[in-house]
């Protein structure tokens, strides 16, 4: 272990508290360095494979040219999901030693369903199966819609370690984890082993953040200006106390970083946090002891203040603030899963570009 290393608060936290992290991204080198600082896992989606093909291109553009060539009748789709299970596997390598260390109960990388089948259960079941065959430390992301939660039980009664995403609110984490345990609960009925699973609920917190600010200028109101920055904590905190009263099997972790806070206030919780490259370097050059923090509560007055003020953060914060059938129309929900399906297809454009170059663009 490096110097740089051991003098890392993020590997200070992941020793001195029950609080863990993870690479937010598959990108070899920046995976490495996570790893070498404790961390436990690994995320992937249609934009972070976009983000990795440009980081990477001198290994994936020659590689879409060889799966091309071996597969001439291969549409641009079959090329591009080849390439993201590829790209996955390959994460899920560096990985490998954290998940034999650990028993299984980490080191895994989550790869997540086609964001364009989010209506359809059986279809991103199907494909959960598939990815979870893949490689012994795969997980596999479900969106948290009423389509979702119905693929998430099913996908863990068959055996699938799931991660809930798009979720951004305590409704969503509890009906996940709710979700996770009738598939827990099918899967010893029928005999099959369970002790080896690890599901994990998500909420992105800086998600729900931007989603409180961009409601607040479109309405016109009149909000404490520190309280939306405190969002997503808020509710990641009160979805936490109820996982714990409720004895839930998943465990929960915060996404979307966008300022120290999202790190800082939730040390000590046995949780995990997904952190973006750039910020788990800012972090480690920050000097911030992990101190836990888990259990300090938000300032009641800009909760107070958001509730009063904000219909959305009432449903997003109320453990019975939306049904189900209302994940999906919620607007942090609706503007995530459009920016992963618009991902999904600019990965596809990608792939098109590499195999089919427009011939107007002076090759460089």
């Amino acid at each position: 272990m490096t110097i740089a290393a051991v003098e890392s608060p993020l590997l200070r936290m992941t020793l001195e508290t029950p609080t863990g992290y993870w690479n937010d991204s598959c990108a070899v080198d920046e995976l490495t360095y996570a790893v070498e600082r404790g961390a436990t896992g690994a995320t992937s989606n249609p934009s972070i494979v976009g983000e990795v093909m440009k980081k990477e291109s001198a290994h994936w553009v020659p590689r879409v040219h060889e799966l091309a060539a071996e597969n001439p009748t291969w549409s641009e789709v079959e090329l591009t999901w080849a390439i993201i299970e590829e790209m996955a596997v390959r994460g899920a390598s560096v990985l490998e030693p954290v998940f034999v260390a650990n028993g299984g109960r980490c080191g895994r990388l989550s790869l997540q369903t086609n964001p364009a089948n989010h209506r359809d259960p059986a279809r991103m079941v199907e494909q959960g199966v598939r990815f979870a065959g893949l490689a012994p430390n795969i997980q596999v992301k479900f969106p948290v819609t009423a389509a979702g939660l119905a693929a998430i039980e099913e996908a863990t009664f068959r055996g699938v370690n799931i991660n809930a995403t798009v979720s951004f609110t305590v409704p969503q984490a509890l009906a996940a984890a709710e979700a996770v345990e009738r598939g827990l609960a099918r899967r010893s009925a029928a005999g099959e082993d369970v002790s080896s699973m690890a599901p994990i609920v998500t909420i992105m917190i800086g998600r729900l953040d931007d989603w409180m600010k961009v409601v607040i200028e479109r309405d016109a109101l009149s909000v404490h200006p520190d309280a939306p920055n405190w969002a997503g904590i808020a509710a990641f905190k009160r979805a936490y106390g109820i996982f714990q009263e409720r004895g839930y099997r998943s465990r929960l972790l915060a996404a979307a970083y966008r300022h120290r806070l999202h790190w800082t206030e939730i040390v000590g919780g046995a949780v995990s946090m997904t952190l973006p490259y750039p910020w788990q370097v800012r972090f480690n050059k920050s000097g911030i002891a992990p101190v836990p923090r888990m259990d300090v509560p938000v300032d009641q007055a800009l909760i107070d203040d958001l509730l009063a003020r904000v219909p959305d953060f009432q449903r997003a914060y109320e453990p019975d603030g939306m049904t189900p059938d209302e994940f999906e129309s919620f607007g942090a929900s609706a503007r995530t899963l459009r920016a992963f399906v618009k991902s999904y297809h600019d990965l596809q454009a990608t792939i098109r570009d590499i195999t089919l170059p427009d011939p107007d663009v002076k090759a460089r």
